[in-house]
Parts: C-alpha cells; sequence; structure tokens
C-alpha cells in the first residue's frame, strides 16, 4: 500500500473542500487545514486520548452557532488530519485514501457548523468523488 505524503493529504482534502455544497465553502474559507504526523500531546488531551495512533483528525474553534460578534482577537478555526493515524486505519480498515480524508474532513468541518453525527453523514453523501 503507497504512502501517500502530507502534500498528497492537504491536495486530498482541499479538493474535498472545494466539492462541498455552497452556503458550506463559503464558512469554510478562514478555516486553517494543518496536516501533521500524529496530534500532540495538548490536542489528544483536549479530546481525552492517551494513544496518539487514535486520533486521524481534530477540529479546534468555536463553531458557528456558538460564534459570538464579541468573540475576536481568537485563532481562526483549524481542521488538522493526523497522517500517521489515517495511514494505519488505511492499511487496518482497506478504506481507500481519498475515501478516507473525505470522511475525516467531512466529518471536522461538520464540527465547524455544530452538526450531529447524522448532519455530517448527510453532508458527505452530498459531496461527490
Amino acid at each position: 500500500m503507497p504512502s501517500h505524503s502530507a502534500a498528497e493529504f492537504e491536495e486530498t482534502a482541499r479538493a474535498v473542500l472545494r466539492r462541498l455544497p455552497e452556503p458550506f465553502r463559503a464558512h469554510l474559507q478562514d478555516v486553517v487545514l494543518r496536516i501533521a504526523e500524529f496530534a500532540s500531546p495538548e490536542q489528544l488531551a483536549a479530546v481525552g486520548m492517551e494513544d496518539r495512533w487514535e486520533l486521524t483528525g481534530l477540529y479546534e474553534g468555536i463553531a458557528l452557532p456558538e460564534q459570538s460578534q464579541w468573540d475576536h482577537e481568537r485563532k481562526p478555526p483549524m481542521i488538522s488530519l493526523f497522517r500517521q493515524p489515517l495511514l494505519a486505519e488505511m492499511r487496518e480498515t482497506g478504506v481507500g485514501f481519498v475515501e478516507l480524508v473525505r470522511h475525516v474532513v467531512i466529518h471536522e468541518a461538520g464540527h465547524h457548523f455544530g452538526f450531529s453525527d447524522e448532519d455530517m453523514h448527510a453532508l458527505e453523501e452530498s459531496v461527490e468523488d
């Protein structure tokens, strides 16, 4: 199984974001996309995890429904994809690279909108390959 580079992860994730229906794309323009090998200890702690191999993606920021006009001087929201855990999941499950990246990106983008898991599945189904 090929080992995809960080650049390939970023390119594929950006392609997923470009294929999201409007108005989702417009609301994600300020979200930073970051590819890292693993989550940091702080990121793991923030979601109550200890094993760096278990976290494949993370949304960090204030969801749109929770934002206030008084929220300023804050860091931009960020979607992180963790390359090594994603590669391991691909090997373990046999899920394809594009499908797995699409699933994780849409799931994390869904957190930006304050979506439920059901809403995220509907959004994922709306994105064509």
